[in-house]
């Protein structure tokens, strides 16, 4: 059996001072490989470079964001397999070849960075945090939520293109969406170098407060009640403890506790609804595809 075709994927917006090295050292490991590059609107030479390197280049006419660059990367790839990389000379190009290896067994693979490569305590907090939060909606251990460095098969990809946002929270998106559609996922720990200019356009409150979003619209999309539960839960324990205090210190119940009681329910039943609308969703969705 072949090996099949590999597309490399590179998002740029000025990054003429790496994108050359990147493709040159991706093109001496990979010479087989198609390398493109979407350029993001970049005001620089960085269009002219990543060709005279050898690359694949479509530009968009102006600033999208890198999930868009993405997207219509992943668009116009030839390959069955897709690597997502970064061309600001973070991700080494040696491990491409680590995370191919275990495809086709997986259908992704996603490189995990090791402890100590964050730039600030806030910022490798935040992400021990995404990552729990990501790992309950998602009942799998995630090592990396925001890694852009991954292979996926073309198809699973191209099946999860509407969903992607055209911000850097992307990564966020596609590994939740594979896990939450019953597809196989891998995690291999790599090494990732600073970035050598620039500074990283991610800051920590803002795209925060988006992946927290994404991590709550994915999970109510494919198990709602991971959400409602919780939260019907939290009601209905504060109802009760409502009620023994105003029972015990003001010897009566109070309307405050029926509410929230009866608050905890309706959430609940909601719940159980939308779980039902999604499991039809998605049976009706896979029943399609063999029509």
């Amino acid at each position: 059996m072949n090996k099949p075709e590999v597309s490399i994927i590179i998002p740029a917006y000025n990054e003429v001072q790496t994108i050359g090295d990147v493709i040159k050292k991706i093109k001496t490991l990979y010479p087989d490989f198609e390398i493109i590059v979407i350029n993001d609107g970049s005001t620089d030479d960085t269009v002219s470079v990543a060709k005279d390197a050898g690359a694949i280049v479509y530009s968009h006419p102006y600033n999208i964001g890198n999930g868009a660059a993405i997207k219509s990367g992943i668009r116009i790839a030839s390959g069955d397999t897709l690597v997502l990389m970064d061309g600001d000379s973070q991700h080494d190009p040696q491990d491409i070849g680590k995370l191919l290896e275990f495809l086709p067994g997986f259908d992704m693979v996603v490189g995990a960075r090791t402890k100590g490569h964050h730039s600030s305590w806030s910022r490798a907090m935040g992400n021990r945090t995404f990552n729990w939060l990501a790992s309950y909606v998602a009942k799998f251990p995630i090592k990396d939520l925001t890694s852009g460095f991954r292979a996926v098969k073309s198809d699973i990809a191209r099946s999860f293109l509407y969903l992607l946002p055209n911000t850097y929270s992307y990564p966020t998106t596609l590994t939740l969406s594979v896990l939450r559609s019953g597809r196989s996922l891998k995690y291999i720990s790599i090494d990732t170098k600073l970035r050598k200019t620039g500074k990283s356009k991610i800051k920590i409150f803002r795209d925060g407060v988006k992946f927290f979003m994404i991590i709550t619209k994915i999970c109510a999309l494919y198990s709602p009640l991971r959400i409602f539960l919780p939260v019907s839960l939290l009601m209905f324990l504060i109802g009760i403890f409502n009620y023994l205090y105003t029972y015990f210190v003001m010897n009566r119940f109070t309307n405050m506790s029926v509410l929230l009681i009866t608050t905890s329910i309706m959430i609940f039943m909601m719940g159980l609804i939308s779980e039902q609308v999604t499991q039809m969703r998605f049976e009706r969705s896979e029943g399609d595809k063999f029509i």
